[in-house]
């Protein structure tokens, strides 16, 4: 990961439409990493970044296909260089979520954060065809980190109680 920071921060690969995708289990920093990087392109490169949690986003596009208004969401999402979506759970209609993925893909960055892996994916996308599609299109041009090692949090607990 040290080694592809500096690419990170330059964000050449949000210019060009190329994914981020952070997977680790709850307190390895995934949230804060890309938080930190957010904040670089922000203010060194100028680029617009969302960082949203994926049932919000799932709840802003299903109310805009109710309203027969999801192309304009999707259109005013597109605005932003980087879309950073933090995955927790499994919300139960997540096809708007993959048509989101469709609508970016080769377009605009999605930076992922998620304690899932690939292979429990199927948790959030109910479908094997779309969860299997929408693998395909963030991995496509992706850099995938891993982040391992002890919860942040608990770290600082024990520190807390020595």
């Amino acid at each position: 990961m040290r080694r592809q920071l500096p690419g990170l921060l330059e964000a050449d690969f949000v210019r060009r439409g190329d994914n981020l995708l952070c997977f680790g289990l709850a307190g390895r920093g995934k949230s804060h990493f890309v938080t930190a990087l957010a904040r670089e392109w922000i203010c060194r490169h100028q680029l617009q970044v969302l960082f949203i949690p994926a049932f919000r986003l799932v709840t802003q596009l299903l109310v805009a296909k109710r309203d027969l208004k999801l192309p304009q969401a999707i259109t005013r999402l597109q605005r932003f260089d980087a879309v950073i979506i933090d995955v927790h759970q499994s919300p139960e209609e997540m096809e708007v979520l993959f048509h989101f993925l469709a609508e970016r893909y080769e377009k605009k960055t999605v930076v992922i954060t998620s304690n899932l892996v690939f292979s429990q994916w199927d948790q959030i996308f109910k479908n094997p065809m779309t969860t299997m599609a929408a693998i395909d299109r963030l991995v496509h041009h992706a850099t995938i980190l891993e982040f391992t090692g002890e919860s942040i949090r608990a770290t600082a607990a024990k520190k807390r109680q020595s």
